[in-house]
Protein backbone atom coordinates (compact mmCIF):
# COMPACT_ATOMS: atom_id res chain seq x y z
CA UNK A 1 0.00 0.00 0.00
CA UNK A 2 1.38 3.66 -1.03
CA UNK A 3 2.37 5.94 1.88
CA UNK A 4 -0.47 8.66 2.22
CA UNK A 5 1.06 11.75 0.83
CA UNK A 6 0.18 15.73 0.84
CA UNK A 7 -2.24 16.49 -1.64
CA UNK A 8 -2.26 20.01 -4.09
CA UNK A 9 -5.86 21.16 -5.90
CA UNK A 10 -6.66 24.04 -7.98
CA UNK A 11 -10.08 25.79 -7.16
CA UNK A 12 -11.88 28.97 -8.23
CA UNK A 13 -12.99 30.72 -4.98
CA UNK A 14 -16.31 31.96 -4.99
CA UNK A 15 -16.08 34.71 -1.70
CA UNK A 16 -19.67 36.08 -2.17
CA UNK A 17 -20.81 32.40 -1.34
CA UNK A 18 -19.32 33.06 2.18
CA UNK A 19 -21.91 34.60 4.01
CA UNK A 20 -24.45 32.58 2.20
CA UNK A 21 -22.59 29.14 3.09
CA UNK A 22 -19.63 29.57 5.24
CA UNK A 23 -21.38 28.64 8.53
CA UNK A 24 -22.70 25.19 7.11
CA UNK A 25 -19.56 24.20 5.72
CA UNK A 26 -17.63 24.88 8.57
CA UNK A 27 -20.47 22.17 9.95
CA UNK A 28 -21.19 19.90 7.21
CA UNK A 29 -17.76 19.88 5.03
CA UNK A 30 -14.48 18.39 6.32
CA UNK A 31 -12.67 20.57 3.55
CA UNK A 32 -13.57 23.87 5.30
CA UNK A 33 -12.57 22.68 8.75
CA UNK A 34 -9.06 22.26 6.74
CA UNK A 35 -9.34 25.87 5.31
CA UNK A 36 -10.49 25.27 1.64
CA UNK A 37 -12.42 28.26 0.97
CA UNK A 38 -16.24 27.95 -0.45
CA UNK A 39 -14.93 27.14 -4.25
CA UNK A 40 -15.82 25.29 -7.55
CA UNK A 41 -12.71 22.32 -8.13
CA UNK A 42 -10.92 22.91 -11.28
CA UNK A 43 -8.50 19.66 -10.72
CA UNK A 44 -8.37 17.54 -7.91
CA UNK A 45 -5.83 15.39 -7.22
CA UNK A 46 -3.27 17.73 -8.66
CA UNK A 47 0.92 17.14 -8.58
CA UNK A 48 2.14 16.57 -5.28
CA UNK A 49 3.14 19.77 -3.07
CA UNK A 50 7.04 18.60 -3.83
CA UNK A 51 6.49 18.84 -7.43
CA UNK A 52 5.41 21.71 -7.62
CA UNK A 53 8.33 23.99 -8.41
CA UNK A 54 8.87 27.31 -10.60
CA UNK A 55 8.66 26.00 -14.16
CA UNK A 56 5.07 24.38 -12.68
CA UNK A 57 3.99 27.43 -11.52
CA UNK A 58 4.91 29.62 -14.78
CA UNK A 59 3.28 27.12 -17.15
CA UNK A 60 0.04 27.45 -14.85
CA UNK A 61 0.42 31.53 -14.99
CA UNK A 62 0.75 31.18 -18.62
CA UNK A 63 -2.18 28.66 -19.26
CA UNK A 64 -4.82 30.36 -16.91
CA UNK A 65 -3.28 33.64 -17.98
CA UNK A 66 -4.91 33.26 -21.70
CA UNK A 67 -8.30 31.80 -20.16
CA UNK A 68 -10.69 35.63 -19.92
CA UNK A 69 -12.57 35.76 -16.37
CA UNK A 70 -15.91 35.34 -16.04
CA UNK A 71 -19.23 35.76 -14.25
CA UNK A 72 -20.59 33.20 -12.02
CA UNK A 73 -24.01 33.11 -11.04
CA UNK A 74 -24.90 30.25 -7.80
CA UNK A 75 -28.81 29.92 -8.56
CA UNK A 76 -30.13 26.57 -7.06
CA UNK A 77 -28.88 23.56 -4.88
CA UNK A 78 -28.48 20.05 -5.81
CA UNK A 79 -27.96 16.60 -4.09
CA UNK A 80 -25.44 14.14 -5.36
CA UNK A 81 -27.76 10.92 -3.57
CA UNK A 82 -28.46 12.95 -0.80
CA UNK A 83 -24.97 12.74 0.41
CA UNK A 84 -23.94 15.78 -0.47
CA UNK A 85 -25.73 19.24 -1.13
CA UNK A 86 -23.96 21.90 -3.66
CA UNK A 87 -24.95 25.20 -5.05
CA UNK A 88 -25.56 24.15 -9.18
CA UNK A 89 -23.73 27.42 -11.11
CA UNK A 90 -26.51 28.58 -13.67
CA UNK A 91 -23.44 28.08 -16.82
CA UNK A 92 -21.19 25.43 -15.65
CA UNK A 93 -19.37 25.60 -19.23
CA UNK A 94 -16.26 27.78 -18.35
CA UNK A 95 -15.84 25.56 -15.28
CA UNK A 96 -15.79 22.57 -17.69
CA UNK A 97 -13.46 24.46 -19.71
CA UNK A 98 -10.86 25.32 -17.31
CA UNK A 99 -10.66 21.30 -15.60
CA UNK A 100 -10.37 20.65 -19.45
CA UNK A 101 -7.64 22.43 -19.84
CA UNK A 102 -5.46 22.04 -17.06
CA UNK A 103 -6.38 18.25 -17.52
CA UNK A 104 -5.21 17.89 -20.82
CA UNK A 105 -1.67 19.53 -20.19
CA UNK A 106 -1.35 17.57 -17.09
CA UNK A 107 -3.16 14.34 -18.36
CA UNK A 108 -1.40 11.79 -15.26
CA UNK A 109 -3.60 13.69 -13.13
CA UNK A 110 -7.52 13.16 -14.13
CA UNK A 111 -10.67 14.92 -12.25
CA UNK A 112 -11.16 13.38 -9.16
CA UNK A 113 -8.25 10.45 -9.51
CA UNK A 114 -10.89 9.53 -12.92
CA UNK A 115 -13.80 8.42 -10.34
CA UNK A 116 -16.47 10.04 -11.94
CA UNK A 117 -17.28 9.80 -15.51
CA UNK A 118 -18.83 13.23 -15.49
CA UNK A 119 -17.51 15.68 -13.82
CA UNK A 120 -20.00 18.48 -12.61
CA UNK A 121 -18.93 21.46 -11.79
CA UNK A 122 -20.40 22.49 -8.15
CA UNK A 123 -19.87 24.19 -5.10
CA UNK A 124 -19.98 21.87 -1.81
CA UNK A 125 -21.85 22.89 1.27
CA UNK A 126 -22.19 19.96 3.18
CA UNK A 127 -20.57 16.27 2.91
CA UNK A 128 -21.47 12.72 4.27
CA UNK A 129 -22.66 14.56 7.58
CA UNK A 130 -26.61 13.88 8.97
CA UNK A 131 -28.98 14.36 6.49
CA UNK A 132 -31.63 16.60 8.65
CA UNK A 133 -28.94 19.29 9.02
CA UNK A 134 -27.71 19.31 5.63
CA UNK A 135 -31.59 19.77 4.14
CA UNK A 136 -32.31 22.58 7.17
CA UNK A 137 -28.74 24.66 5.61
CA UNK A 138 -30.40 23.91 1.77
CA UNK A 139 -33.32 25.73 3.37
CA UNK A 140 -31.21 28.72 4.22
CA UNK A 141 -28.42 28.63 1.44
CA UNK A 142 -31.85 28.74 -1.15
CA UNK A 143 -32.77 32.29 0.66
CA UNK A 144 -29.46 33.81 -0.53
CA UNK A 145 -29.93 32.48 -3.83
CA UNK A 146 -28.97 33.70 -6.47
CA UNK A 147 -25.21 34.20 -5.33
CA UNK A 148 -22.96 36.17 -8.11
CA UNK A 149 -19.04 36.61 -8.12
CA UNK A 150 -16.79 37.24 -11.03
CA UNK A 151 -13.66 33.96 -11.65
CA UNK A 152 -11.09 35.78 -11.70
CA UNK A 153 -7.83 33.72 -10.72
CA UNK A 154 -7.23 30.46 -10.21
CA UNK A 155 -6.17 29.22 -6.83
CA UNK A 156 -3.55 26.24 -6.00
CA UNK A 157 -4.20 24.83 -2.52
CA UNK A 158 -1.76 22.57 -0.88
CA UNK A 159 -1.59 20.57 2.19
CA UNK A 160 2.23 20.01 4.42
CA UNK A 161 1.01 17.00 5.47
CA UNK A 162 -0.92 14.08 4.52
CA UNK A 163 -4.69 15.31 5.96
CA UNK A 164 -3.22 18.05 7.23
CA UNK A 165 -4.61 21.52 6.63
CA UNK A 166 -5.04 23.28 3.77
CA UNK A 167 -2.97 26.54 2.48
CA UNK A 168 -3.58 29.17 -0.30
CA UNK A 169 0.16 28.20 -2.31
CA UNK A 170 -0.86 30.50 -5.83
CA UNK A 171 -3.24 32.09 -7.14
CA UNK A 172 -3.18 32.04 -11.25
CA UNK A 173 -5.09 35.74 -12.72
CA UNK A 174 -7.57 34.87 -15.60
CA UNK A 175 -7.07 37.45 -18.13
CA UNK A 176 -9.76 40.98 -17.60
CA UNK A 177 -11.37 42.13 -20.60
CA UNK A 178 -8.99 44.77 -21.06
CA UNK A 179 -5.97 42.06 -21.84
CA UNK A 180 -4.82 40.86 -25.24
CA UNK A 181 -3.73 36.97 -25.65
CA UNK A 182 -0.02 38.03 -26.13
CA UNK A 183 -0.53 40.35 -22.98
CA UNK A 184 -2.30 37.66 -20.58
CA UNK A 185 0.88 35.69 -21.06
CA UNK A 186 2.82 38.33 -19.11
CA UNK A 187 0.45 38.01 -15.74
CA UNK A 188 2.08 36.69 -12.55
CA UNK A 189 1.07 34.25 -9.94
CA UNK A 190 0.72 35.35 -6.76
CA UNK A 191 3.06 32.63 -5.02
CA UNK A 192 3.11 31.65 -1.29
CA UNK A 193 5.23 28.70 -1.24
Amino acid sequence: MPEPRPHSGLIVEVPESEAAVSHHRDALDVNARGGVPAHFTVLFPFLPPDRIDGAVLEHLTALFGAVPAFDIALTRTAWFDRHVLWLAPEDPAPFRALTALVHAAYPEFPPFAGLYADVVPHLTVGHGEQLEEMELAELYVKQHLPIRSTARAVTLMTQAAPDGPWTTAARFPLATGDETAGAAGEARATVAL
